[in-house]
């Protein structure tokens, strides 16, 4: 069983103009088992808290903080995060030319485990995972990210995540630029995910689409850098009918 506490956590970016406040003090509590939705408008700081979390240089933790099983997240490097069980779905895939995909899992799988996969196992396991994702082995060849449509780069890393097997998972709007086709793959990949003992899932969207599919345990109102209402699966169903026009009202 897994614990992520997020408690008061503060965080800032630099800009021209001096330190930027984001977040100004975010408090959730993702048990194993559970799946949590946070939603809310562009600028919001939902992305900010996925990077926060895994550690990206370009943010500063300002106050509070972050730990899983009780041990202090933002104590550790981006490696240990990951050999921790943390696991960030970007919602922007960065491009890795020259690096297959094959090679790219084999070293992060090695990087996490300590030890790398005996190799006739390993290939079985990424080729059950792609096939599961409707992936061709031949995708293994190809160069990370590179020419893949955002559909394949979804598709990538909840292979990823499949083949990693972190503790929790943070999807950054991974809904983001799929049909309704590749929506189904990849939420189905999701849904693999939780139903292993002890996961916990972090997703961050926009809209209400994702959780067709994906069931939340409880959905996280995020506005101006804060949690602004928290529910059950019925809250994504109101913001679905009214859209956030009255909590950034009530926010100004």
């Amino acid at each position: 069983m897994s614990t992520l506490q997020i408690t008061d956590l503060q965080v800032s970016v630099d800009t021209e103009d001096g330190p930027k406040e984001i977040l100004k003090g975010v408090t959730l509590t993702i048990d194993s088992g559970e799946t949590h939705a946070i939603m809310g408008p562009n600028g919001s700081g939902k992305s900010t808290l996925a990077y926060s979390i895994a550690g990206h240089p370009k943010y500063t933790i300002t106050g509070g903080s972050v730990t899983l099983d009780g041990e202090d997240v933002l104590a550790m490097s981006v490696d240990e995060r990951a050999r921790a069980g943390l696991f960030l779905a970007m919602q922007y895939p960065v491009e890795v030319p020259g690096v297959s995909v094959a090679n790219f899992l084999r070293t992060a799988k090695t990087a996490i485990d300590g030890e790398a996969p005996k190799l006739r196992t390993w290939v079985k396991d990424v080729n059950g995972a792609l096939e599961k994702l409707n992936l061709d082995s031949s995708f293994s060849a190809r160069s990370v990210n590179e020419g893949f449509s955002g559909g394949e780069k979804k598709r990538h890393e909840i292979a990823q995540l499949e083949l990693l097997d972190p503790k929790v998972a943070i999807l950054d709007e991974t809904d983001s630029g799929l049909d309704i086709d590749a929506l189904k793959v990849v939420s189905e990949g999701v849904n693999r995910f939780r139903e292993r003992e002890g996961k916990g899932v972090l997703l961050i969207t926009h809209y209400t689409r994702i959780l067709r599919y994906i069931q939340p345990d409880r959905v996280h109102v995020f506005v101006d850098g804060k949690v602004a209402e928290s529910g059950g699966p019925e809250l994504a169903d109101k913001l679905e009918a009214e859209g956030y026009e009255s909590y950034l009202g009530a926010s100004v």
